[in-house]
């Protein structure tokens, strides 16, 4: 993600893939080199480029073009790194330690300086849903009022994606990432709660995003 997306973040941020995705991928190399001395950070990248062209008819819109680099990438990661090694946990720290605490700031940063936070945040997430996720992605809006937000994905790109792979278990380390700015949320500053008690990763039936006005 760029440097800048989060700060500062507003009911007016329009997610930017083709801007965000590329800085992401190399802030998980980068950490995963670091984690794990001698990986091969420039092999990871090209056999992961060589699984996005196997995938090239996933790509559904631009979105889906940029999110498929960053699955595919951790793919290659995940078959490159020992098998003795641990490596759903280095994995979830190399995607989500280099920005977690930006993500962090900037979500609470919003949160702060919103008139209305849960109105706020509700127009975050839906400008994620269409420009970050895209149409490879289902969603469907349980309620859409001015108390709850209740959205449920249906259909996950990234698990799809990983289930083509024989690798549906590193969907909870694309999961991981949204944990950042769930802990920016405050109930009492903020009043609002969320909830996402499951995933499609974790054996949901689907993914539950809840926002409520508390």
């Amino acid at each position: 993600m760029s440097t800048n997306q989060f700060e500062p973040l507003d009911a007016a941020y329009l997610p930017d893939p083709a801007s965000e995705i590329p800085p992401l991928i190399d802030g998980f190399l980068t950490r995963l080199a670091e984690l794990i001395p001698g990986f091969d950070t420039a092999a990871a990248r090209t056999t992961g480029a060589e699984l996005a062209a196997r995938q090239s008819h996933r790509i559904v819109d631009e979105a889906a073009r940029h999110n498929l680099d960053l699955v595919t990438v951790l793919v290659a990661a995940f078959r490159a790194l020992p098998v003795d090694a641990d490596r759903h946990t280095l994995l979830r720290r190399a995607l989500t330690e280099p920005f977690a605490e930006q993500v962090a700031q900037g979500t609470r940063y919003a949160l702060d300086y919103a008139e209305d936070a849960f109105a706020t945040m509700v127009a975050i997430s839906k400008a994620r849903e269409e420009h970050a996720f895209g149409a490879g992605f289902t969603f469907h809006r349980a309620a859409d009022d001015d108390r709850a937000y209740l959205l449920e994905v249906r259909r996950c790109f990234y698990h799809d994606l990983l289930l083509a792979h024989d690798a549906a278990e590193l969907t909870p380390v694309m999961c991981a990432w949204d944990e950042s700015w769930i802990g920016a949320i405050d109930p009492d500053r903020h009043g609002m709660t969320f909830e996402r008690p499951t995933t499609l990763g974790l054996g949901g039936t689907h993914c539950p995003f809840s926002f409520r006005r508390s």
